[in-house]
């Protein structure tokens, strides 16, 4: 079975279907929630072991939720927004509630937050909204790392003998998650980039189009009336 894009099925395309309440969403309903539990857990509680087990049940039903869209042709086009939005979301809180703990630096949260920010004012300059891109492979690789990557830092804050390796593991899979963000985030950046410049360049060409037929009509009606 496939990791990345598993329950594809050859037979039929993929369709983004209108439907809302699709097990997929609820999923990704379900990592929302998580965000908050988390930073419940860590900061108030200290709860570094529960806390751990909130972020592998998010990280999972990230995975679970694209195999059954797939998989069972539930995909959505809320989906499309909400899936992605979930990530973000729960990476960028992830990281400032450790940042406050002081399991992170606040380096690691400007290394993902500049990225993001850049391409927020590019989208909505464009876009005024969602520029509704497919996801990358890059960006799900990446996505997968830092996931990971945050729940082994979390690990080598408890109490064990495995402090100092988890702790090492750690960030050799988050660096790697890191390399990976801001390549996802190169190749979105020129990806909103052509595809705004192309649509900019459709509405002018619409609005002149629009502007030529009024003229055009305006002449007809002219003529039409000295006849």
């Amino acid at each position: 079975m496939r990791f990345i894009g598993a329950g594809a099925r050859s037979d039929r395309p993929q369709i983004d279907h209108d439907r809302v309440f699709t097990v997929p969403n609820a999923l990704t309903v379900l990592r929302f929630m998580g965000v908050p539990l988390f930073i419940w857990l860590v900061l108030a509680q200290k709860e570094y072991g529960v806390a751990v087990v909130v972020l592998a049940v998010m990280a999972g039903s990230d995975w679970i939720d694209g195999y059954v869209a797939r998989r069972f042709d539930q995909a959505s086009k809320l989906g499309r927004v909400m899936d992605p939005l979930a990530d973000r979301l729960a990476l960028i809180t992830v990281a400032v509630t450790l940042v406050i703990a002081g399991v992170l630096h606040w380096l690691y949260l400007a290394a993902l937050l500049v990225p993001d920010a850049v391409l927020l004012a590019i989208t909505l300059f464009f876009f005024r909204g969602h520029p509704d891109l497919p996801v990358s492979r890059v960006g799900k690789v990446r996505t997968g790392l830092l996931l990971l990557g945050t729940p082994l830092l979390v690990l080598s804050r408890l109490d064990s003998p495995f402090g100092g390796p988890l702790f090492l593991a750690a960030w050799i899979v988050l660096g790697l998650g890191l390399v990976g963000h801001w390549i996802a985030a190169y190749n979105y950046f020129w990806a909103i980039l052509r595809k705004g410049r192309m649509q900019s360049h459709q509405d002018a060409a619409g609005h002149d189009a629009a502007g030529h037929d009024r003229a055009r009509r305006g002449g007809e009606n002219k003529d039409g009336g000295t006849a």
